[in-house]
């Protein structure tokens, strides 16, 4: 599947323009900065592209990850400069395009800092005015509507069953899984 979406790469690896495409069709993301964010977590090493192992790591927590590895990959995507913690600034970039400006003269930056105060008041357990990893996963155990409480980051349902149906049919095609298939063609290489 990598292949085919990188298939003029002599590198079996996907840039991030790809990736954008890729989201964008199969899960309907389209806010740039979350896809962005979405890209860096799936490109482990940081080296621009997302290669196989990367994008089977990476496709294994956003379509069928256990409840952890979601809520890692969430702090993850939403900690920009992955410091380990998701500050004031970080939710107010994240939150920005979740609120429809205000036909008022009002500052429409007020109601985004509000917005902030009052997610960093639900998400900071330890009041140290940042929300820590342990922070996160308190708060999402405890709610697990929270889990993209910052901008959606993972598919929703119906894109993601149909992206499983999809690839579904298309072992059912050759009657054989994607890693006997790989192994019939000789190696897989990371």
């Amino acid at each position: 599947m990598l292949k085919q979406q990188c298939p003029n790469s002599p590198k079996i690896r996907m840039d991030r323009n790809k990736f954008n495409d890729f989201v964008h069709k199969n899960f309907e993301m389209t806010d740039e900065m979350i896809v962005d964010r979405v890209f860096r977590a799936f490109d482990e090493d940081n080296d621009g592209f997302i290669n196989e192992l990367e994008w089977v790591k990476g496709l294994s927590i956003f379509l069928r990850g256990t409840m952890e590895e979601k809520m890692k990959f969430c702090f993850d995507v939403y900690d920009m400069n992955a410091d380990g913690y998701i500050s004031r600034e970080e939710m107010f970039h994240l939150l920005k395009n979740s609120i429809l400006k205000p036909a008022t003269e009002e500052d429409p930056d007020e109601g985004i800092k509000d917005l902030v105060e009052i997610t960093l008041k639900k998400f900071d357990y330890d009041h140290d005015t940042r929300v820590s990893f342990d922070d996160w996963t308190k708060c999402v155990n405890e709610d697990n509507l929270l889990l993209e409480a910052l901008g959606p980051c993972l598919p929703n349902l119906k894109t993601k069953n149909a992206f499983l149906e999809l690839v579904s049919d298309a072992q059912h095609d050759t009657g054989m899984s994607i890693s006997a298939q790989q192994k019939l063609k000789g190696k897989v290489t990371y």
